[in-house]
């Protein structure tokens, strides 16, 4: 079933739950990463595509939220909404990621004048999501907390769409969306993958990872395809898994972009158009819930395990309980902060 929101508006419980879905498989495949430095031997081969899925869902779900609301609301209004939304969790994110960055002992801290200043700037670009200097050698536009890169495109997404997007007709919108399709291939197909944009050597290609996909959302919405698939968030959820867990192999780059350009689209359509209820509704609404929290939170922690590994070396007998001990951790830390912060924190800034 489709649940009815508080604007009178049906909810796609199931897209809720893929995106749910989609930062878990996220966060695992950090957890993995550490372990199998090299790519061909991780085990989510493919998991940072989660990314160019949560920005698919994004447009769909922008397009929908939003589509028929301009006559009577602002450009500033939009702003306000999306700031709301996504920025209370940039905060606290950057905040933890500042009290681990001090406590990890793995962390390189040279409490010199300059590094003082750089981590202050890191601190304070990073509460604006912005590109801040690289404190911890990793070549990081984000080092406090490496996944707002990602939310940083989806604020310049949610710009253009407001500015733009929502007054584009749809033959204008498919011209946008072949065009950032050609410049992913090219890309993808380049590199051999897009598993990057984080760093400034790649910070171009964060732009064209989130372009196609987003606009893709948008046009999808408006076109109105949905399908209707029985068991679809089951269905959906295992295609996800299966998608990031294929091996890497000499046409990757063409596969990533097939995936990104072809195969969510269709996911997206089939989780929007189909029905579900009872025990699995609610599991999609938890996975929702937690889906923006543990993604944007997780990180600080990944950066200690991570250096842990590195360091350390210690046996996978030790690595395994400790990895399913953080993840854990994740899933705790990212229910209570949407109850005991983000959820008390929106309801008041929207009240203000």
């Amino acid at each position: 079933m489709q649940t009815q929101t508080l604007s009178g508006k049906p909810h796609f419980p199931i897209l809720d739950g893929l995106r749910g879905v989609a930062a878990i498989l996220v966060v695992i495949f950090h957890l993995f990463e550490a372990v199998f430095p090299v790519p061909k031997d991780l085990p989510l081969h493919h998991g940072y595509l989660a990314v160019d899925f949560f920005f698919l869902l994004s447009g769909f779900v922008v397009a929908y939220a939003y589509d028929d609301r301009w006559g009577k609301m602002s450009i500033k209004q939009f702003f306000k909404i999306r700031l709301v939304r996504l920025h209370p969790l940039v905060v606290l994110g950057i905040l933890i990621g500042l009290i681990v960055f001090l406590l990890d002992p793995f962390a390189p801290k040279a409490f010199s004048g300059v590094f003082v200043l750089k981590l202050i700037a890191a601190v304070v670009l990073g509460l604006l999501i912005l590109p801040a200097p690289d404190i911890r050698g990793w070549n990081e536009t984000h080092p406090l907390n490496g996944p707002t890169w990602s939310l940083l495109q989806e604020y310049i997404a949610n710009i253009l769409y407001a500015l733009f997007g929502r007054k584009l007709s749809n033959t204008v919108l498919w011209v946008i969306v072949v065009i950032s399709a050609i410049a992913l291939t090219a890309t993808a197909v380049w590199r051999g993958d897009v598993g990057t944009g984080w760093a400034y050597d790649t910070f171009w290609i964060a732009f064209v990872r989130m372009m196609f996909p987003f606009s893709a959302g948008l046009l999808l919405f408006r076109l109105g395809k949905k399908i209707q698939v029985p068991m679809a968030f089951l269905l959906c959820s295992v295609a996800l898994l299966v998608l990031f867990a294929l091996p890497t192999f000499k046409y990757n780059g063409w596969y990533e972009a097939a995936v990104i350009i072809f195969v969510f689209p269709v996911i997206v359509a089939a989780g929007a158009g189909s029905k579900i209820s009872g025990v699995w509704e609610k599991l999609c609404k938890f996975c929702g819930d937690i889906s923006y929290p543990i993604y944007i939170l997780h990180y600080p922690f990944i950066y200690v395990y991570t250096a842990w590994v590195y360091v350390e070396k210690p046996a996978k007998s030790e690595i395994v309980p400790v990895a399913i001990g953080l993840f854990m951790v994740f899933m705790v830390l990212a229910y209570a902060a949407l109850k005991l912060y983000d959820e008390p924190v929106r309801a008041w800034l929207k009240k203000k």
